[in-house]
């Protein structure tokens, strides 16, 4: 447990920010499920808009420093041929 006024402090700022981190990732997944699951029901309209609607997600996540840039660039690249492999 933590002893001085700072530790303690620390201790609270970090389960609000693990708190708020982890509903923004739930979010990030979330998004990243409905594009995979509007490329596997084959519509490619609805594929291409929540792609767009991800892409903003991701990005977003990204610059907080919730995820590394680079992961955040792979789920794009991959979201990204899955929808133009719907052509």
């Amino acid at each position: 447990m933590a002893n001085t006024a700072q530790a303690r402090k620390r201790a609270r700022q970090a389960v609000a920010r693990n708190k708020h981190n982890a509903s923004i990732r739930s979010m990030l997944r979330t998004a990243i499920k409905r594009v995979r699951q509007a490329v596997e029901a084959g519509d490619k309209t609805a594929a291409n808009e929540v792609f767009r609607k991800a892409t903003s997600i991701i990005d977003r996540v990204a610059d907080k420093n919730i995820i590394h840039k680079n992961k955040a660039a792979r789920h794009k690249s991959r979201l990204s041929s899955a929808v133009k492999a719907l052509a």
